[in-house]
């Protein structure tokens, strides 16, 4: 048994019964290996306690624990990627969700591959995270950060923004549209590939903005170093919605300014021996694959 990891971490999908099996059966397989398992406190109230009496905040975790088993799907993954952020602690996804880019393990064989990352066989990944300020009247109201993106949106209501786009102080346009996702490399296969955004490989150090839907047939998406510091400048006068991996959520006024650059911190995720980033994209977008000759 690898001596890396004595105090093991489940994270789970709120509220789903499948996901509440999984995680009894992976807490009793950990304890069977001797290993100390705890429940984060939100799993908890789905799980209850009858595996484990640890329950623990995020911070208690990242504090504390070796090693985090997110059981869900990428929803999941990115909670406890933003909720960890700060802390170098390894994190493994099991996929119980829809596409799984994150959590790469399947739950067929959780088991087993949780096995060989616990007897040291694994790749170990770091990706980056972003992290967004709204300043409104020279004072800092909000700051969240982001695994896969930032997008400044047009909310509920049925008529285009308008913003300006500077990079690294410099002004380089003004634009009306639904709004644009500023995304790190593992974020360009979620939002942004829907609004044909380019993939990159989570191992490119950049970031990508991709205008949603602008009015205007030369806005394209644009990669940028990954020591940009991207600013958007909210004119008009329409309220618009920032969001941070879809899951977190602020209203921004006019004449605020959202300013997005890469975070000090990231994220290390452990993979399976045998995984491949492209492989998973064959899988995940259904790419064709080569004729088997017989």
């Amino acid at each position: 048994m690898n001596e890396e990891f004595r105090i093991v971490a489940l994270v789970g999908k709120y509220q789903s019964a499948d996901v509440a099996e999984s995680i009894t059966r992976m807490a009793c397989f950990l304890q069977e290996h001797g290993l100390e398992v705890w429940l984060e406190e939100g799993t908890a109230q789905t799980v209850g306690r009858q595996c484990t009496e640890r329950v623990a905040s995020f911070d208690v975790i990242g504090e504390h624990a070796d090693l985090v088993i997110v059981i869900g799907g990428d929803g999941s993954m990115l909670t406890a990627a933003r909720a960890l952020a700060g802390h170098n602690l390894p994190v493994v996804g099991i996929n119980q969700g829809r596409l799984g880019f994150l959590t790469d393990v399947s739950r067929e064989d959780m088991f087993t591959r949780i096995s060989d990352i616990l007897e040291g066989r694994f790749l170990r990944e770091r990706r980056s995270l972003l992290e967004a300020e709204v300043w409104r009247h020279g004072a800092r109201v909000f700051t969240t950060t982001a695994l896969n993106d930032i997008v400044l949106s047009r909310g509920e209501i049925g008529r285009m923004i308008e913003f300006e786009l500077h990079v690294d102080t410099e002004y380089i346009y003004s634009q009306r549209s639904d709004g644009i996702i500023v995304s790190t490399p593992t974020g360009s296969t979620a939002y942004a590939l829907s609004a044909n955004g380019p993939i990159l490989h989570p191992r490119l150090a950049g970031i990508v903005l991709v205008p949603l839907c602008p009015h205007g047939l030369t806005y394209r998406p644009l990669a940028l170093a990954q020591d940009s510091v991207v600013e958007l400048v909210i004119l008009g006068d329409r309220r618009c919605m920032l969001h941070s991996d879809g899951q977190t959520l602020f209203e921004t006024l006019p004449g605020d300014r959202v300013r997005v650059r890469r975070s000090t911190h990231g994220v290390t995720l452990l993979h399976p021996e045998n995984y491949s980033y492209f492989a998973v994209l064959r899988e995940k977008l259904h790419w064709s694959a080569p004729p088997h000759l017989s």
